[in-house]
């Protein structure tokens, strides 16, 4: 999946993966995607529901080796 803008999270724990999540949303424009990597666990959990919360969309997560790539639409 292509993403706008690549948000690396590696080795950073919650609250801190949603807090910038919700910094880089707004940088980009509606209907871009962020590509967010992420090795919280938490974060599986955090991110669809931030994306439920914020009507943002939760387009799908990837697990690799311990790190999780989050792909969040903007809306």
């Amino acid at each position: 999946m292509n993403a706008d803008l690549k948000l690396d999270c590696r080795g950073l724990s919650c609250p801190m993966p949603i807090i910038k999540l919700s910094k880089a949303i707004r940088e980009i424009n509606p209907g871009q995607v962020i590509e967010m990597i992420s090795t919280d666990p938490g974060s599986k959990s955090d991110v669809p529901a931030w994306c439920a919360k914020t009507g943002n969309e939760f387009l799908s997560i990837a697990e690799n080796a311990g790190e999780n790539k989050f792909y969040i639409k903007k809306k």
